[in-house]
């Protein structure tokens, strides 16, 4: 059983940045392809990036070349880079393997407002 923990969320302006990372336990994550989710409450949760075992990566159109997934398989975990944030990206962000496999965590809440 994989416990996954989202943190480093918080309240930033538009056009700032904030880095979430997800940190994986219970069994290693290194040869599975991972991704990270966003939801807003009410409405239904959605991919925002993934990244395959050897490194390659997909985006949403909306967060394309904004936001940069990537993973660090020595303390298993995976990161989301956010920059040029939009109002539109506030949400809580999941992540989970690719398709989601394992029980969600608590997400991490993000708050794109001025």
């Amino acid at each position: 059983q994989v416990q996954l923990v989202e943190s480093g969320g918080g309240l930033v302006q538009p056009g700032g940045s904030l880095r979430l990372s997800c940190a994986a336990s219970g069994r290693l994550i290194s040869f599975y392809p991972m991704a990270w989710y966003r939801q807003v409450p009410g409405k239904v949760r959605e991919l925002v990036a993934e990244i395959t075992s050897t490194g390659n990566t997909n985006y949403a159109d909306s967060v394309k070349g904004r936001f940069t997934i990537s993973r660090d398989n020595a303390p298993n975990t995976i990161w989301l880079q956010m920059n040029s944030l939009k109002p539109e990206d506030t949400a809580f962000y999941f992540c989970n393997q690719r398709p989601p496999l394992h029980s969600w965590g608590q997400g991490t809440q993000v708050t794109v407002s001025s």
